[in-house]
């Protein structure tokens, strides 16, 4: 197989996950009504308590920008909601709902459970080889430079 052919498979390859993960997004969405975006959003603030929306921003890779509008959602699904500080009014906090701890008690998961169960029962050099070349794939393709704000294109965040 020649190099040409390879990056061919590479690149068809990526699709397929695209296409799994987009599947697997509509899929959470039919059952519990939310995105993927959305599901990170109210799991991090779930295990790691209120927090400021920077703070949640930067746990989560995305803009502050791109947070507040996937707060915005969640708060009218009356899943999110936001308190300013009692000393510094400046600062706002986020927390979820009782609903939301419901929805989380039901253990949705944003990643498929049969890959996180396949790639936990992995070697770890193969699971270190995967990360590595999933980084190197990243890099390749400049994502590292992508606006996090990629999210705010889809309606749906």
């Amino acid at each position: 197989m020649n190099k040409q052919d390879t990056s061919a498979y590479v690149l068809s390859t990526l699709r397929q996950i695209i296409r799994a993960i987009d599947i697997h997004s509509r899929q959470l969405s039919k059952q519990y009504g939310l995105t993927g975006p959305q599901l990170i959003v109210i799991s991090e603030i779930g295990q790691y308590g209120p927090m400021t929306i920077g703070e949640l921003a930067r746990r989560i890779s995305l803009s502050q920008a791109t947070v507040t509008t996937i707060l915005d959602r969640l708060e009218i699904k009356e899943l999110a909601t936001r308190m300013r500080d009692d000393r510094d009014k400046r600062r706002v906090y986020v927390n979820i709902t009782d609903k939301a701890r419901t929805i989380l008690e039901s253990h949705p998961n944003f990643l498929q459970d049969a890959f996180v169960r396949r790639f936990n029962a992995l070697e770890d050099w193969e699971q270190t080889l995967i990360l590595s070349s999933i980084q190197r794939l990243s890099a390749m393709m400049n994502a590292q430079d992508l606006p996090t704000e990629a999210y705010e294109i889809d309606p749906e965040v």
